[in-house]
């Protein structure tokens, strides 16, 4: 049996209270050994949940993890024996912990899903809940497969966005750095030289002046306003109020609308599909599918849908009040609720929607490259102009 640390404080027989750790293949046994030695445990811990509470684990990591499992589980190896196996061979320690503690409650009589659940937030509500499906129906392999490969999608989607972001976010943090420079420490000084040699300044040169002026002396709050209205963005994002009209706010933006509203399609009919072919029932696959989505627009359409379902509406009709989802992906849905096959439905809009996300991604540079040089070269033209004029009237009255 596999050895786990255990930290633990007793009372000893003087009512001194001690801390110390001890290895063991289980807590009850910890609790012992601590026994054994003369004092009285009052508290025994494993160190695998205290580093679980600091994991860093993300869908990669649980895309591996979840094909390794399924291999296994086709293998028909013992589960414990498996997921200690796939511990051992595991090189990122939050994750081993993880997988050693799983395997630790399967042992000792929990079922996989009840093991699995007490690392809800590494795996995800999704993933827990699938998994309860699947236990319960007796489908597990083909659910773990289907779940690796959700993921492994997922995955690769989230870094394509993200990687195509990353080129106007340095490009713009870099002209916002070096136009912070000139206001700061250039401008200052040309305007300390014009004002000695007593140059009528023209008015390009007298609002960089005064704005050169503003920032110069009230950079500090304007540095705290920047990150007040950032932490204020994040405690907006985590309240569901204000994170609806942030979201509608953002969906109004034309590029970015279509970006936003692929990846919840796609998120949204991926895991219905899945839930549908895991045998969860058709509420609570909706459910899971909008809150799955990231979208509060569509998680509030699902939550209607839902309501309207559990009246006895069929999906086909009530989808119709569903005004994210866009005609497409209606009217697949109901090919696929006539043709009793919605998990290959959902698939086919799934790849849709991936491939449309991925080429949008692809050609953002397209979109913002240009946007970005007429923003760069306006600000070039301002400064430039600014500097130069006055220059340009010194050097006319040496004449």
């Amino acid at each position: 049996m596999t050895q786990l640390n255990y930290q633990y404080v007793a009372i000893d027989r003087q009512g001194v209270r001690t801390r110390g750790t001890i290895q063991a293949g289980s807590r009850n046994e910890a609790f012992r050994r601590v026994l054994a030695t003369g004092v009285q445990p009052i508290e025994v811990t494993t160190t695998t949940s205290l580093s679980i509470k600091r994991q860093r684990v993300n869908l990669k990591d649980i895309s591996h993890f979840t094909y390794q499992f399924a291999v296994l589980m086709e293998a028909r190896i013992p589960i414990v024996d498996g997921l200690r196996s796939i511990a051992e061979q595991e090189t990122k320690a939050s994750l081993r912990s993880i997988i050693f503690d799983v395997a630790r409650q399967i042992e000792a009589g929990k079922t996989v899903t009840e093991s699995i659940m007490q690392h809800r937030q590494a795996f995800g509500d999704i993933y827990v809940e699938t998994i309860r499906a699947a236990e319960t129906t007796g489908n597990m392999i083909a659910v773990l497969n289907s779940l690796a490969e959700m993921l492994d999608r997922r995955y690769e989607l989230n870094k394509n966005v993200k990687g195509a972001m990353m080129y106007p976010i340095v490009v713009i943090s870099a002209l916002l750095l070096a136009v912070t420079f000139l206001m700061i420490f250039v401008v200052p000084r040309f305007a300390r030289m014009f004002s000695s040699r007593g140059v009528e300044l023209p008015i390009p040169t007298q609002i960089l002046i005064a704005v050169s002026s503003f920032v110069h002396s009230w950079w500090p709050i304007i540095l705290g306003g920047i990150i007040a209205l950032f932490v204020f963005f994040r405690w907006g994002w985590n309240q569901p109020i204000w994170r609806a009209r942030i979201d509608n706010s953002l969906h109004r933006v034309p590029y970015l609308r279509e970006v936003l509203r692929g990846l919840a399609i796609s998120r949204f009919t991926q895991v219905f599909g899945l839930s549908i072919r895991s045998g969860i029932s058709l509420i609570d696959s909706l459910k899971m599918a909008g809150n799955a989505s990231g979208r509060p627009l569509l998680q509030a359409d699902a939550e209607k849908m839902c309501a309207q379902v559990n009246r006895g509406g069929r999906l086909s009709d009530v989808m119709r009040n569903c005004l994210y989802l866009p005609p497409f992906a209606r009217r697949m849905l109901t090919a696929g609720e006539e043709a009793a096959d919605m998990s290959k439905m959902c698939a086919v809009i799934t790849r849709h929607y991936d491939r449309e996300v991925t080429h949008l991604t692809k050609n953002v540079t397209t979109v913002i490259e240009p946007i970005m040089i007429v923003g760069l070269a306006g600000i070039v033209l301002i400064v430039a102009l600014a500097i130069f004029l006055p220059m340009w009237n010194m050097a006319t009255l040496i004449q």
